[in-house]
Formats: structure tokens, C-alpha cells, sequence
């Protein structure tokens, strides 16, 4: 479809899942990569209010009480209720971070008392190997000039047998 500037409209599709929403997302942005993006601030964790001051003048909502009073009352409870809320999250926020990093450092100290142990197997094997090359050419040497004159002698008795 031409439109009147003659431009062609873009064809819409529809987001079947949520790949194809943020794959839509992304080619509206790289369409004018020029255009500045708006990248929005980290939501910042909620401040608690300061607990109530101390008020002479209890209120209640029993009998007696004022009729305006009571929606006083109410208000003032559902911030104190909301205040030790916060203060309930938070405290479960800060059990949970500290849980997540003792296990980040106990898994980084098992992690490294593995290396630790296959590091000192490795150089363990490496040194018997040094050892055993430094050995094994003396050995063979002088291994090879008996076996050369037990051949010989070897051969003869054989001789001698038959």
C-alpha cells in the first residue's frame, strides 16, 4: 500500500511470545539508532517512615470515640502496620543476601580446595616423572650392556644344552 507521500506502510505483525515482542522492540529502536533512548532509573528501595511520635491523646476505635476520630485512628495504624512491614522485608532481604553470599563463599572455597588437592596430584605426578627420566637412561644403560653379554651367554649355554 502506497500512502500519499508515497511511502510504503511497513507491514505490522502480530508478537506471538515474548521473543517476538522484544525482537519488535529492538528493530523499532535500530530503525534511528541516532534517536536517544530513555533508559530508565533503578527503582530505589523504599525508605521507612519515621515511627510515630509519642501521642497523649489515645485514640481508639471503641466506644466513645469520636465519629471522625476513628478514620484518625485507622489511618494512623494501617502506616504503622505498613512500617513494620517494611521492616519484615527487609530483614527477610538482608537473611536471604547473606545466605546467597555464605553459599557463593563456601562454593568458592570448595572450588579451591579441589584445585588445590588436583594441583598438588599434578605436580606430585609430575615430579615422579622427572625422577623416573632421571633413572631410567642410567638404568637403561647399564641395563643394556648386561643384557647384551647375558645374550651371549645366554646363546652359548643354549648351544651347549643342544
Amino acid at each position: 500500500m502506497a500512502s500519499k507521500e508515497g511511502k510504503v506502510a511497513p507491514v505490522r505483525t502480530v508478537p506471538r511470545n515474548i521473543a517476538d515482542v522484544q525482537r519488535l522492540k529492538l528493530e523499532k529502536l535500530m530503525e534511528n539508532p541516532d534517536k536517544m533512548v530513555l533508559i530508565p532509573e533503578r527503582h530505589k528501595d523504599k525508605t521507612l517512615p519515621p515511627p510515630p511520635e509519642f501521642n497523649r491523646n489515645v485514640m481508639g476505635s471503641s466506644a466513645g470515640a469520636g465519629s471522625g476520630e476513628f478514620h484518625v485512628y485507622r489511618h494512623i495504624r494501617r502506616r504503622e502496620y505498613a512500617r513494620q512491614k517494611l521492616i519484615t522485608e527487609k530483614a527477610r532481604r538482608e537473611n536471604l543476601d547473606d545466605a546467597y553470599h555464605n553459599k557463593l563463599e563456601e562454593n568458592k572455597r570448595l572450588a579451591d580446595e579441589k584445585t588445590a588437592k588436583k594441583r598438588a596430584k599434578r605436580l606430585r605426578k609430575k615430579e615422579k616423572m622427572k625422577t623416573n627420566k632421571k633413572s631410567k637412561p642410567n638404568a637403561a644403560t647399564e641395563e643394556s650392556k648386561p643384557k647384551d653379554e647375558s645374550e651371549d651367554t645366554d646363546d652359548s649355554s643354549e648351544n651347549d644344552e643342544s
